[in-house]
């Protein structure tokens, strides 16, 4: 009987944390919703809309690397599958993007898809560069809103460069994304 009861209350504290992560995330607390998935992924990795709502989360407040675990998830419906290829889409763009930066790997040649993402757009138009000149900075205007603009540019720490993308509308920072 404890068993069962024991059962119960934990299923029960699941559902919360669930409906918590979606209030979270619907009040735009992504880093909040990330971090609670992160320390319960293993606990809910067959719940297909809890890894979900944990990797729309941590992309949303940009920890991309945490996405490798829901890629290989989130496998069972085509919604999933769906879900699944955006953020594995977008991981690589961040992947190449830094080691064009970086390494000075040419992309040009590539031929991804893309999405509607601030990373995915900016590395569609560093990419449409082709071979260049490595430069300190990069100022990119959106193709479909000329007044949103993109600084690209890597930052030195220690021993670790990160790669940060400021977006712009028309002069004022709306969002700073790191990563590395």
């Amino acid at each position: 009987m404890k068993i069962i009861i024991l059962l119960f209350i934990y299923l029960s504290s699941q559902a919360d944390v669930k409906s918590d992560m979606f209030d979270y995330y619907q009040n735009e607390k992504y880093e909040k919703v990330c971090n609670i998935g992160h320390r319960i992924l293993d606990l809910n990795a067959k719940d297909e809309e809890f890894v979900s709502l944990y990797a729309f989360g941590c992309l949303k407040s940009d920890y991309i690397d945490r996405l490798t675990i829901p890629i290989s998830l989130l496998k069972y419906t085509k919604e999933a599958r769906s879900n699944s290829a955006y953020f594995a889409v977008i991981l690589m763009q961040k992947k190449l993007l830094y080691h064009s930066l970086v390494d000075g790997y040419e992309l040009s040649t590539l031929k991804l898809p893309t999405t509607d993402y601030a990373l995915s757009k900016v590395f569609d138009l560093y990419s449409k560069l082709g071979k260049h000149e490595s430069r300190t900075l990069y100022i990119f205007e959106d193709e479909s809103n000329p007044k949103i603009t993109y600084k690209l540019y890597l930052e030195s720490n220690n021993k670790l460069k990160k790669m940060v993308i400021e977006e712009f509308y028309d002069t004022i920072a709306t969002h700073r994304h790191v990563y590395w």
